[in-house]
């Protein structure tokens, strides 16, 4: 017992001296979000790749989004969220009201994220106090990129239920290759 506890500890510091070395070790807090931004963006784009054509218009019940209009409602939020980190002004693409097929909204999504990425890759922890307008207060950078991560979370967990009730395994669920 007492062995495999001091291998775990040297695990343990072996890892966080490799992990260190690298960018994040300069911009931890920056490093974090870009990653949590990573993930979910990578979860949802395949998510859009993955659900077929037909199932574009599924919605769960009346009420909701379809399937569709909740890729391109999640592509609208990147423009939304990073365009104050930027500096810029939304170009609020509309993409909710104006795209249906999925060709068109998986390149839409991607392009979201693209647009998003810039933001999370230009952060540093120094400017990640940085304040700017969002939804009618001043914000920390570093909390606008939050809530950005946490909606598009939010809306993942919708994406995750869409697929099940189709019989699609979600990206976040497929076995590691």
């Amino acid at each position: 017992m007492r062995q495999t506890a001091v291998t775990i500890a040297v695990l343990v510091l072996c890892v966080g001296a490799v992990s260190a070395q690298g960018p994040a070790a300069q911009n931890p807090i920056a490093a974090g979000q870009k990653f949590l931004h990573s993930m979910v963006k990578t979860n949802i784009i395949r998510s859009a790749e993955k659900m077929p054509e037909e199932h574009y218009a599924f919605k769960p019940t009346p009420e909701v989004r379809s399937f569709g209009q909740l890729i391109a409602h999640v592509a609208d939020a990147q423009y939304a969220f990073c365009s104050p980190v930027l500096g810029k002004s939304n170009p609020a693409p509309g993409i909710e009201k104006s795209k249906t097929t999925k060709a068109d909204l998986v390149q839409a999504v991607k392009d979201a994220f693209a647009y998003c990425d810039a933001a999370y890759d230009g952060l540093t922890d120094a400017q990640a106090a940085e304040l700017v307008k969002f939804f009618g207060g001043d914000q920390a950078k570093v909390t606008v990129l939050a809530f950005n991560t946490a909606h598009n979370n939010e809306h993942y967990g919708n994406i995750v239920t869409y697929l099940r009730m189709k019989g699609l395994v979600p990206p976040s669920s497929e076995p590691r290759k």
